[in-house]
């Protein structure tokens, strides 16, 4: 298994060790714009808001440093820039990456994006030689590299919290190991099952998403950068050295794909889509479970809330605000398929539209999953009303009718004789455990005396043996084969 932990680059410390940096001098105006050379008159200052992507693409500093260190290295190593530069390039980076960690890092209005607001910030610092760190480069190879080393970092952070939260849930469903409880299709009830089948269900679904996550790392894990702005370089640049420095498996075969295409984001955006569907729908079980009316379960006072008007209300809203979240998940996913639907080859301005998705898919994903974990492990369960709300709504019909077939009667026959029984029994307001013997034989001569044992709850349970059934020992072998560790663990 692939290891998913993105740990820290300690390449250029023990790069700087070997190489003494020479001291600093002063303070350095800044160029003109990259691509200013072009124009003759500035930009408007509306397009430079408009156009304007550091508030949110800032967050991308460390990846974005990152790749410009390991590139600096390897423009020193092909010997395309002198080893003097370099260092003093990279004291320059690490300086600027203080800063923005420190949140000391001062933007300035003609910053477009982080790759310039960097590059400014290290012109400043060291002068003109910072503009030998983009040879060999574009920021359209740039932000692809950045953008794959951030997926990269937070496929791991995902992981990992899922990992948690399954953890949770089989910690629970260990509590609740014989505690029967209503099973619902169309909301109704259907069967009688054990509420930890019920818990691991949620299990089985996050470790899909795991696994979702898993496989996409590989198509993740390829270095984009040296594809320069679309055709690649004529510098003699060792793109698997950077790749790995940056501890890439393999880098980018077509320049042209390189740079333009997101479908990596597009993969990492539907894989959060799923997760928060999966949370949304084990939120609204809660979100039911808890109202008086269902009372199978009690909400951690800590991770409730009350109303401004009514003083009785204790309201899930930790649970309705992440099912609510689960729709904007699936809107960044759509979002930015229909942005890159229509796009020509190679780099287009659209694709500064897949950060904020992008960002905002993170960020709900990852706060969803911190809450509801402490949340899960803080559930009291209801196990009476639970048992009791077992047998409501003729959940033992099933069991009849599968009686009548182990006695040799087509199932769908059977099906036919229990369907007018739980007819007898709606017109009279009756249970099935309620009738005796002899009204069962009014229906069919095969019952016998020992039909009684198979209408209780915990029976029915334990009858579903087959694999991946609600059997205790079914669930206890689920619980048994739980590997919960992170990938990084494995």
């Amino acid at each position: 298994m692939a290891v998913l932990e993105h740990k820290a680059l300690a390449y250029e410390l023990a790069f700087l060790e070997s190489h003494p940096t020479p001291p600093m001098k002063g303070r350095h105006a800044p160029p003109l714009k990259a691509w200013s050379g072009r124009f003759q008159r500035p930009t408007d200052s509306l397009v430079e808001r408009f156009c304007s992507s550091l508030p949110f693409d800032r967050r991308l500093f460390e990846e974005d440093i990152a790749a410009s260190i390991a590139h600096c290295r390897m423009l020193a190593k092909q010997k395309i820039i002198s080893q003097k530069d370099a260092r003093q390039i990279i004291h320059g980076l690490q300086i600027v990456r203080q800063e923005f960690r420190a949140g000391t890092f001062v933007a300035q209005p003609t910053d477009e994006d982080i790759h310039m607001a960097v590059e400014r910030r290290l012109y400043e610092l060291t002068g003109p030689v910072a503009g030998k760190l983009h040879t060999a480069r574009s920021r359209n190879d740039q932000i692809a590299t950045d953008l794959r080393l951030f997926i990269r970092r937070h496929i791991a952070e995902v992981d990992r919290r899922l990992c948690n939260l399954q953890k949770a849930l089989a910690a629970a469903a260990r509590r609740e190991l014989d505690t029967v409880a209503p099973g619902f299709t169309h909301l109704q009830p259907a069967q009688p099952i054990l509420l930890s089948h019920h818990l691991l269900a949620y299990v089985a679904m996050l470790e899909r998403d795991r696994h979702r996550l898993a496989d996409q790392l590989p198509r993740v894990n390829i270095l984009s950068l040296g594809s320069g702005a679309l055709a690649g370089t004529t510098f003699p640049i060792d793109r698997h050295y950077v790749a790995k420095l940056l501890k890439f498996s393999g880098i980018s075969t077509n320049s042209l794909d390189a740079v333009s295409d997101r479908d990596f984001i597009v993969e990492f955006l539907a894989a959060l889509a799923l997760i928060g569907i999966h949370l949304s729908r084990f939120c609204e079980d809660l979100i039911l479970w808890c109202s008086p009316l269902f009372s199978f379960v009690e909400l951690p006072e800590e991770f409730a809330t009350g109303s401004s008007m009514m003083p009785q209300k204790k309201n899930p809203d930790v649970a309705e605000l992440i099912r609510g979240k689960s729709g904007r998940l699936v809107g960044n996913l759509v979002s930015l398929l229909v942005t890159l639907k229509a796009l020509p080859m190679a780099y287009n301005r659209d694709l500064q539209e897949d950060k904020e998705p992008l960002f905002d898919s993170v960020d709900a994903v990852e706060a969803s999953l911190d809450v509801i974990a402490p949340l899960v492990r803080q559930l009291r369960f209801h196990r009476e009303r639970l048992r009791e709300a077992a047998s409501m709504g003729f959940t033992l019909a099933t069991e009849l009718a599968d009686y009548l077939a182990s006695k040799g009667i087509p199932f769908r026959e059977a099906h036919e004789i229990v369907g007018r029984i739980v007819r007898y029994c709606v017109e009279r307001n009756r249970r099935l455990e309620e009738l005796n013997l002899s009204e069962l034989r009014k229906f069919s001569p095969e019952f016998d005396d020992r039909v009684h044992s198979w209408l209780d709850p915990l029976a029915a349970v334990q009858r579903r043996g087959a694999p991946g059934g609600t059997s205790r020992e079914n669930v206890i072998a689920q619980l048994r084969a739980l590997n919960l560790s992170t990938r990084s663990e494995e």
